[in-house]
């Protein structure tokens, strides 16, 4: 199997939106992310929920599949979960909704300024340093809470996989009401898409 997911830039999905047979369009960021900003008419399917149950979504995804996120990162995460349940008909938005918007393209937003899952991580982790920094002038052990820190971001930069990510996108802030296996199988089954 192949590691390196097949990328599509904005202007041939753009394109390809527009022909006859436009690929259906899996945007893998939570739901706060995806009700902030997202391409009309894509689905929201988050890479946690996708990765669990990524055989029974296989089921109703057998056309052209485009996957988004925030830069990439996470859609090809989510096409090597795909390519290992059977699915070899998948394409990643290269540079994600950031290239999308860099574009001009349209995006459907609700108004309200979300952060994105990147900059809550480097919030949580730089505060979680500071602190255990500043702390360790008292309790000079905190030091290595830092260093924990700083280990654990150096192993999500080598594994293109971030924990404390994954972890926030568990929070209410993160998730929404449209994150339940059976809405989404259903809206995919029945070929809704978003607004």
């Amino acid at each position: 199997m192949n590691d390196t997911p097949t990328r599509l830039d904005a202007a041939s999905l753009r394109a390809r939106l527009d022909g006859p047979a436009p690929p259906r369009l899996l945007d893998v960021r939570t739901p706060g992310e995806f009700a902030a900003a997202h391409i009309p008419g894509s689905y929201n399917v988050p890479l946690d929920m996708l990765r669990e149950h990524r055989d029974e979504l296989s089921r109703h995804l057998d056309e052209d599949i485009v996957l988004i996120c925030r830069s990439g990162v996470r859609a090809g995460q989510a096409e090597r979960a795909l390519a290992a349940a059977g699915l070899r008909n998948t394409r990643v938005l290269d540079g994600g909704i950031t290239a999308w918007e860099a574009a001009g393209a349209p995006l459907n937003r609700d108004g309200r300024d979300r952060w994105d899952l990147e900059r809550q991580v480097r919030l949580v982790a730089g505060t979680i340093v500071l602190v255990a920094v500043v702390s360790s002038v008292a309790v000079p052990g905190l030091k290595w809470v830092a260093a924990a820190i700083g280990a654990g971001l150096t192993f999500a930069a080598l594994t293109n996989t971030c924990a404390m990510g994954m972890l926030l996108a568990k929070l209410p802030y993160n998730r929404g009401a449209s994150c339940d296996l059976r809405t989404i199988t259903a809206r995919l089954a029945n070929g809704e898409r978003s607004a």
